[in-house]
């Protein structure tokens, strides 16, 4: 009678799920020192050559997982637009009144602004990307501005929201809430979360005392 093969000792080589998680580890931490960089640099006084050397890999590395400078940012804007858009979508979802998904938004749009990728969204001006790139990053952005004068009118039809002119605070809110992509820095003394909340606070219920 044939005995069963003996069991195999277990691979020392990684497999297909191995490989695929271990990539995108890899492509994550590149896209990561690219973008902190771009923030603090500028994207023109940034090179590959500096993004490898601050990885320990060479350039060719770079282009492998992410191709030329300008796919990196492109990468790194679309990752930033991403969560503001999956900031909208939570706030749709939320319940209770307009006003109440408005703020729960305007916290978390502050709070990516204030973050890596956020940042980056900011700090990028569509100049800086090939013209299809640009067009791209210029329709994406204007979803985000529409969903916000959305958030806004919902808010002023069930009478939670006063805005005689939506356009305008919609400009206002947004102005406000993209200035912190510049000044906040995350070593100081607040978390991005209180200083959002601080932000949203002043812009919902203003600074001048009530009679």
């Amino acid at each position: 009678m044939n005995e069963p093969p003996a069991q195999s000792a277990k691979s020392p080589f990684p497999d297909a799920a191995q490989r695929k998680a271990a990539r995108e580890a890899k492509r994550e931490a590149v896209l990561l020192a690219a973008v902190r960089m771009f923030n603090e640099r500028g994207f023109h006084a940034t090179s590959l050559d500096d993004v490898a050397l601050s990885l320990g890999v060479s350039k060719p590395t770079i282009y492998h997982y992410l191709g030329n400078k300008d796919q990196v940012l492109l990468e790194c804007v679309s990752i930033g637009l991403a969560q503001l858009q999956q900031a909208v979508e939570e706030a749709r979802a939320r319940p209770g009144a307009g006003i109440d998904r408005l703020r729960y938004f305007l916290e978390r749009y502050a709070q990516v602004n204030m973050d890596d990728f956020g940042r980056c969204v900011i700090r990028t001006g569509e100049e800086l990307l090939v013209p299809a790139s640009a067009a791209s990053f210029r329709a994406k952005k204007r979803e985000i501005d529409d969903a916000l004068r959305s958030l806004i009118d919902e808010g002023v039809a069930d009478g939670t929201i006063t805005a005689p002119d939506p356009r305008l605070l919609a400009f206002t809110l947004a102005g406000a809430l993209n200035w912190p992509a510049r000044w906040f820095d995350p070593a100081g003394p607040m978390t991005r979360e209180e200083a959002a909340r601080g932000m949203v606070d002043v812009l919902l219920h203003g600074f001048a005392p009530r009679s």
